[in-house]
This record gives structure tokens, C-alpha cells and sequence, in this order.
């Protein structure tokens, strides 16, 4: 699916997914998340995740929309920061999970969406006034001025927090994973990240016909 970018500062990497099966834990990816967490729980404290690049290039982008992103937290940046307390990833699905890997190892804002709940045109935009949303695990989230994925329906993702409509349930054959990447990532780097999502989602989820595209503004 395409997606048209009317924010500033970033590409999306977009990795679909038909036939998925949606299970609540996949023991070797477990695994591989906890092999992950160790390494990065090695390698940084909070204090030094601030330093690294993909975070001071994901706040650059943030601070593009006009999103101060100490008040606003990077989704990829809250996932950071919970492992490096020692906290670990959250195991909420094989798909979201294989997801918040991804964010954790580019250190970019993730969004695992149930593909049949959306429809085209989809766009990142900034919300408008009145508009809102039931976030996942929180109360009503008012958009106006946050950057926001939308469809026709109105807006249901965001690199801050997604919405319940289109989050992924057990009952999800249809994944779309978007990769909110600052506009100055290079083009390997991006595709490299969309190769795993496509490997592990056959892998781990059982996904057929899987593909990606990038987008740019």
C-alpha cells in the first residue's frame, strides 16, 4: 500500500502480509528477543541512548512536526529505554512482537495494523481539530497536531501510540507493519529493515505473499 507523507523529515517502509496466524506466544522468537535485549541492555544505559543516532534522528523528525519528543515519546524510544532498565519487551502477539523487535534493533517508531480494518487512500498528517482516537491500552487520545496515519475513516496509527480499531488481534489474516524512518535513512539501511520483517513474518507468523515498498515525501 502506498502511503502519502505530508510531514516532513520521513520515508515509511510499508511490509504487507497475507495468511498470517496470529498466536500469543512463538517460543523462538521469544528467544530471539531475549538474545536481543540482552545485547542492548549491555551496550547502552538510558543515559547514552540519547547519544545514539537512531534516536537523535528519530527526535529530529519529531521536532519537525512540532512534536517535542521528551513530551511526546518516540514509540522505538520508549521500547529502548524499557529494555535498557532491564524491563524487556512486552509479548503480546508473534506479530506485534516480531514488530517491536524490529523498532527495538533500528531504533525507529513501529506500527503493526490489521490490514482489513483499513482502506486507501492512507496518509501521515498531521491530526485536525476534533479528531480522535481509542489508543491501545489508554483512554482517548485527542490528535490535533500529532502525527498521525489516516484513511478515509480517519486516523487509526501513530509512531506515538496506535489505535484500537486497527491494532492486531488473534483473528488477523492481514498485516500491514509500517516503518516510521527518518527521512535521512539510507536506502540499505530501510530495506534491510523490511527484509527482516518479511523473513520473520514467514517465518514466525506462517505469512504468505509477503512484500514491501518504501515511500517518500
Amino acid at each position: 500500500m502506498e502511503i502519502k507523507i505530508a510531514l516532513p523529515g520521513a520515508r515509511l517502509g510499508v511490509v504487507e502480509a497475507d495468511g498470517a496466524s496470529v498466536v500469543l506466544l512463538h517460543p523462538d522468537l521469544a528467544r530471539l528477543m531475549d538474545e536481543v535485549c540482552a545485547r542492548k541492555r549491555a551496550e547502552f544505559t538510558v543515559e547514552s541512548l540519547a547519544e545514539t543516532e537512531p534516536v537523535r534522528a528519530v527526535r529530529a523528525m519529531f521536532r519537525e512536526w512540532g512534536m517535542d519528543p521528551s513530551k511526546y515519546r518516540p514509540s522505538s524510544e520508549a521500547l529502548l529505554r524499557r529494555v535498557v532498565q532491564g524491563k524487556g519487551l512486552y509479548r503480546i502477539s508473534n506479530v506485534v512482537d516480531i514488530g517491536n523487535l524490529g523498532s527495538l534493533e533500528t531504533g525507529w517508531p513501529y506500527g503493526c495494523y490489521d490490514r482489513s480494518k483499513i482502506n486507501s487512500p492512507v496518509a501521515l498528517r498531521h491530526g485536525t481539530a476534533g479528531e480522535k482516537y481509542e489508543g491501545i491500552g489508554k483512554q482517548t487520545w485527542h490528535l490535533k497536531g500529532r502525527p498521525v496515519l489516516a484513511d478515509p475513516a480517519g486516523p487509526f496509527g501513530s509512531p506515538i501510540s496506535d489505535s484500537t480499531r486497527s491494532m492486531i488481534t488473534e483473528s488477523a489474516k492481514e498485516i500491514m507493519i509500517v516503518i516510521y524512518a527518518p527521512a535521512r535513512v539510507a536506502d540499505a539501511s530501510l530495506y534491510l529493515a523490511m527484509t527482516r520483517l518479511k523473513e520473520r513474518l514467514t517465518q514466525f507468523a506462517s505469512a504468505s505473499d509477503v512484500r514491501s515498498e518504501s515511500c517518500a515525501a
